[in-house]
């Protein structure tokens, strides 16, 4: 299945138990929270992690996103009352009604092809408030981080909730024009194993910058890891910070 752990309702569970609460999610959480009680918009929201976090922090929230079971379990967490939850793209966001965007978890990698991203950023730009913030992840392409994704390096163990082992590991099958294409493999204690496969684009930070300048933003800084580093030191991460002009 294409994009299995965010729709397939077995693994959506072992998404959320691979990926808990860690630095970068505290690091986008410091950033909206540099201007207190803002409107936010989590494109790409997934099971909610961050967008529950930020309405604990006095934001009004609107998380986004198009995986069905993804927005389920976002909806059945504690407090998922104070977020406003909209299945769909960012063709679905209303003019002008926020004051800052993010993507996070390289949501923004997903979006693959050029229009696709074009189009992205226009709707972003339209639904920000003139100066609104637009804060995002992805990966550096010079890090090289699929060469890290084979079936030795990457295999894992995750633990669910019930108690539960999922043995994990990926396996890229195409690298080329900076996409690469890749399967997640997951195996549960019944024998089930379950496939979730992508591509994710990595763009330069020349594409980056160019990009967002065609849709109207103004690029503020691109750090290269969570620490504030600066890119090729830090990470591997392209982590950018722009507003609408």
């Amino acid at each position: 299945m294409r994009h299995g752990e965010f729709r397939h309702p077995r693994l959506v569970p072992v998404y959320d138990a691979e990926c808990p609460w860690s630095r970068d999610d505290e690091w986008f959480l410091a950033v909206v929270s540099e201007t207190p009680g803002v409107r936010v918009l989590d494109l790409g929201c997934g099971t909610g992690r961050l967008a529950l976090a930020l309405a604990d922090a006095g934001h009004t929230v609107t998380g986004v996103d198009p995986a069905h079971a993804s927005l389920d379990a976002a909806r059945a967490k504690p407090g998922a009352e104070r977020v406003t939850w909209i299945e769909g793209t960012s063709a679905v966001l209303a003019d002008g009604s926020f004051d800052v965007a993010v993507l996070t978890s390289h949501v923004a990698q997903f979006l693959v092809a050029d229009d696709e991203w074009a189009r992205t950023l226009a709707d972003l730009a339209r639904a920000l408030v003139p100066g609104g913030r637009l804060v995002f992840d992805s990966r550096d392409p010079e890090d090289r981080r699929w060469e890290r994704w084979n079936p030795v390096d990457s295999r894992r163990r995750i633990t669910l909730p019930d108690g539960g082992v999922v043995q994990a590991w990926t396996r890229v099958h195409a690298v080329a024009g900076g996409r690469v294409d890749f399967t997640h493999h997951y195996l549960f204690g019944d024998g089930e194993e379950l496939l979730s496969s992508a591509t994710l684009r990595f763009r330069t930070e020349k594409e980056l910058r160019g990009s967002l300048r065609s849709a109207g933003f103004a690029v503020e800084r691109v750090l290269g890891g969570w620490g504030g580093e600066p890119v090729g030191r830090g990470d591997g991460e392209f982590l950018v910070l722009a507003r609408r002009e």
